[in-house]
């Protein structure tokens, strides 16, 4: 009878987190990236340190070290590679790990490995959180000194088939203390690729007629062309033109190579569909880098007029990807942690830290902001997406009263707008900043000037829902809110699920109390403080149309708990300090609304300007 073999080694047992998930979602592309990131990031990391890959699982991989010092260091520098990759696609696409080590005595047969020491292994990678490691004393013990790594101890714990508690520990590690290698695979463009630009790009690649009909070819490239034109009015995109894009039509290509061929991030592709008197048009919006589809849509429609049908479903497309691409531009930038950003990065970062500190009403959120602006302006002083950040930033600190020098912050804001405009005036957004400057910062008697500005932003691009957002606002301060009102809806069809969705809410609760609407006024404002309760705007709208409403105590109330969140914000309303309303029959409205929702003054003071 064979003796049986035997040998001292460290083993690892990784897991992806959530792979029936991931795999429920997009099967073909997890599997896909799974395969990139063994080739990329799992085989190199086990070359550099001896390790051998014993056994993979759909979702796993059992690996062998000669050593805990060399299992640890792979695992720590494969789970800073795979963080680091997955900054670069959407967290829902995110790929992590958790893994588990131990050293001890395994079994041998042929290449494969059983024993205790397997099972401890295993049984401790189901105890690491996302992302992390967790380790036996028996690691630990080998390893503490020799690398730059701390144990936290998890006492003695309990694992599933294991007839004993394990004392286990958590590592944690500074990131500036690993370094991951270069992945020189992922790093290197492939050969006759195209390195991408500073700015997002897209390829939109001919639509698929999927009806069997020749005659409908025309509908099918009409969208796409059309698609390529009023996505080439967002100046924050590079678009790849129509002649290079339709070097594609009749092909099935693999997005990535177009990716590389074209040198772009994002490729949109899609179909069209015609039956009877109906067409469906399905379009999905992809990242080339990682292969995740990032946004995906059906648009169904009666075929009346095949022109204005084209011209609509084209809009609700534009519409929708071109915030989506900002989204997922802005959550890659911030999650991102280097120190090698362009100014258009820093930028970016600076963009999402001001929306997000007008959303959490945080003033350390909007410096912080304004802080990157500058730095980006440091590094290029024509970086216009920079001025706009700082602008923003600066206008919303006025409207929230988070700055201690108003005057001061509406004069860098309209400056930066103005700079803006000088650098590129053919960029619709730079005359959108400049009419955001005045709105928020209560310019009343520039209204008129900010609602010019915002009119022509919104000829150079209808498509932009930002824009027309603005457009609403301006609309209801200057004595239109049944327009506003209409443009406000449009923004909500045209991308229904827009991430800020909760601002267009907010405009239409505005809008609906200019309009004497009071009972949508509370209905729009009620969703939004349902999102977002902090935030001190809603809560005044809503305040406002209770009163409208002759509902008194309830305007009282949320008066009241708006006051707490922010009372300099309700201090310089109730002062008639700051207003946004052009007409002064509406002034006198909602100043004698609110003071009676603050209780001062009587409620029969509503009658006189109702």
């Amino acid at each position: 009878m064979a003796r049986e073999q035997r040998r001292l080694a460290a083993i690892v047992a990784a897991d992806v987190v959530g792979y029936s998930r991931l795999m429920g979602r997009d099967e073909s592309g997890t599997v896909a990236r799974l395969k990139e990131h063994r080739v990329q990031r799992l085989e190199p990391t086990l070359a550099r340190h001896s390790g051998r890959l014993v056994k993979l699982t759909g979702d796993g991989a059992l690996i062998e070290f000669p050593s805990a010092v060399a299992a640890l260091s792979a695992a720590i520098e494969f789970q800073q590679m795979m963080a680091a990759a997955n900054l670069e696609g959407s967290e829902e696409a995110a790929i992590v790990f958790r893994i588990g080590l131990h050293l001890g005595d395994l079994i041998v047969e042929g290449d494969d490995l059983y024993g205790d020491a397997v099972n401890v292994a295993a049984r401790l990678e189901a105890e690491a959180p996302a992302g992390g490691i967790v380790v036996s004393y028996s690691v630990r013990d080998a390893v503490v000194g020799r690398l730059k790594a701390t144990f936290e101890d998890l006492g003695h714990i309990p694992l599933k088939n294991i007839d004993r508690p394990l004392q286990a520990f958590r590592v944690e590690w500074r990131t500036a203390d690993w370094k991951a290698p270069l992945d020189t695979a992922a790093a290197l463009p492939a050969e006759g690729a195209l390195s991408l630009p500073d700015k997002p790009s897209i390829a939109v690649l001919p639509f698929t007629n999927m009806s069997g009909d020749a005659e409908q070819e025309y509908f099918t490239d009409g969208m796409t062309e059309d698609i390529i034109t009023e996505l080439s009015r967002f100046h924050s995109l590079f678009v790849i033109a129509r002649n290079s894009s339709f070097s594609y039509k009749g092909q099935s290509p693999d997005f990535r190579q177009v990716g590389k061929e074209l040198g772009v991030r994002y490729v949109l592709e899609g179909s069209v569909r015609r039956a009877s008197d109906r067409i469906r048009v399905t379009a999905q919006l992809i990242d080339t880098l990682t292969g995740t589809h990032l946004w995906a849509e059906r648009y169904d429609r009666v075929l009346q007029d095949i022109f204005a049908v084209q011209a609509e479903v084209t809009q609700a497309i534009v519409a929708a990807i071109g915030p989506q691409i900002e989204a997922t531009e802005r959550s890659k930038t911030v999650r991102r942690n280097s120190v090698a950003f362009s100014a258009y990065e820093i930028a970016l970062r600076a963009s999402a830290h001001a929306s997000e500190g007008q959303d959490k009403v945080d003033r350390k959120l909007l410096e912080q902001a304004i802080a990157e602006a500058k730095e980006a302006l440091a590094i290029d002083p024509n970086c216009v997406r920079a001025l706009h950040a700082f602008g923003y930033a600066h206008v919303i600190a006025v409207f929230l009263q988070l700055t201690d020098d108003p005057k001061y912050a509406l004069r860098q804001s309209m400056s930066a707008a103005a700079r803006a405009i000088e650098l590129d005036s053919s960029d619709a957004f730079g005359y959108t900043q400049r009419a955001v400057a005045v709105f928020y910062g209560g310019q009343v008697d520039r209204f008129p000037e900010a609602l010019a500005d915002i009119r022509r932003a919104h000829e150079m691009n209808p498509n932009d829902t930002r824009i027309l957002r603005v457009l609403a606002a301006l609309e209801a301060g200057m004595g239109e809110p049944e327009l506003a009102i209409e443009h406000g809806h449009q923004c909500l069809r045209l991308n229904p699920r827009d991430h800020r969705s909760h601002s267009t809410h907010a405009l239409l609760g505005f809008a609906c109390f200019a309009a004497k609407r009071y009972a949508e006024g509370i209905g729009w404002s009620s969703r939004v403080l349902n999102a977002l309760p902090e935030l001190p705007g809603p809560h005044a709208n809503l305040a406002l149309c209770f009163v409208g409403m002759g509902e008194i105590a309830k305007a009282k109330a949320v008066f009241t708990a708006g006051y707490k969140l922010a009372p300099e914000f309700f201090k310089v309303r109730l002062e008639g300090k700051s207003t946004y309303y052009y007409r002064s029959e509406d002034r006198e409205r909602f100043q004698t609304f609110l003071r009676i929702a603050a209780g001062l003054e009587d409620p029969s003071a509503a009658d006189a300007v109702r």
